[in-house]
């Protein structure tokens, strides 16, 4: 049994298998059964599994991105004014909130490789910082088709085509665009992670910065450019939480970055550094989703829920930790 448990993809399956167990017994009333249970919960997830894509990049060099959140709401403001307000393609509006992501991962991936800041303070800072902007931006009011006009009266826009598809259902309703994002990022970084030098550069860097250094590794342009990859996730995920809710809210994403640790953190990557993978954070993006969706199904508050997720990310690191003695 220790030689199972000593692979962290064992560990995370388990996780998951016991989650799901617990689903079977706690099914309100058959509710967990139900396919469409499993396809909101693959819906709601999503988001949350964009964002630790990124966010388990930045964990692999041993840093972490506590600003993933509010770059988020941000993107959703920005995504959902050049599309509603401004009635911009999405052909600009998508690429544009992509770079607006990007570019706030970059500023602190800067200040973090370039000055050697500690990547907490840095990006707590970019999580201030992008949440004041996302309100300065919207005027604190949510980005809607109901849009305001200067004598006090409200207008109704026709909301862009974009929304609905990003929301739509694919495969007879089975499955959400959103959800095969998601599947789209879990892809795009197993290849950069696995198949890619790039990916043998963070993994060197978390291992030990200073000797990969010492060989060659690119140091500070890798960590720039995970930096840089979280923040596009976050845009990412930033524009189909608008997607989702028809609207750009500045308090979007609000604590969402707590969520994305979570999942990067239970599905077995080491906050230390220097090991983790991709599909890890899938089973753990899984194991959190049911999490949720077993709690919801069965009227288990916010506080309870919040009280038990901070506790299992607790008794996630402490398991890492015995692993590794």
């Amino acid at each position: 049994m220790k030689k199972f448990l000593a692979y962290p993809v064992t560990r995370a399956l388990l996780a998951l298998v016991i989650i799901v167990i617990l689903g079977t017994i706690f099914n309100a009333d058959g509710a967990f059964f139900d396919w469409g249970t499993h396809r909101d919960m693959l819906r709601q997830v999503s988001v949350y599994g964009i964002l630790a894509c990124g966010m388990t990049l930045v964990i692999i060099t041993g840093g972490i991105d506590l600003s993933v959140g509010s770059v988020l709401g941000l993107t959703s403001v920005f995504f959902s004014m050049l599309s509603i307000h401004w009635g911009w393609s999405p052909w600009v509006t998508i690429p544009l909130s992509l770079l607006l992501g990007a570019g706030c991962g970059m500023i602190s991936g800067g200040f973090i490789a370039r000055f050697g800041l500690q990547p907490f303070i840095v990006t707590l800072a970019m999580m201030v910082f992008a949440r004041g902007m996302a309100k300065y931006v919207s005027g604190g009011q949510k980005i809607s088709n109901y849009l305001q006009k200067p004598d006090g009266s409200f207008e109704n826009l026709e909301l862009p085509a974009v929304f609905d598809a990003l929301d739509a259902r694919l495969l007879g309703n089975n499955v959400t665009v959103v959800s095969v994002i998601l599947g789209l990022s879990v892809a795009v970084s197993y290849l950069v992670l696995n198949r890619h030098r790039y990916g043998r550069y963070l993994f060197a860097i978390g291992g030990n910065e200073a000797a990969a250094a010492l060989s060659g590794v690119p140091v500070l342009r890798a960590k720039l450019l995970a930096y840089g990859i979280s923040g596009m996730f976050a845009a990412l995920a930033g524009i189909c939480q608008a997607a989702q809710e028809y609207q750009g809210d500045p308090e979007a994403g609000t604590a969402y970055e707590l969520s994305a640790i979570a999942i990067v953190v239970i599905g077995g990557t080491s906050l230390m550094g220097g090991r983790g993978g991709i599909m890890l954070t899938l089973l753990g993006t899984l194991t959190i989703g049911y999490l949720e969706k077993i709690l919801s199904l069965n009227a288990v508050g916010e506080a309870s829920r919040l009280m038990l997720t901070g506790a299992i990310i607790v008794g996630a690191v402490m398991f890492q930790r015995n692993r590794a003695n």
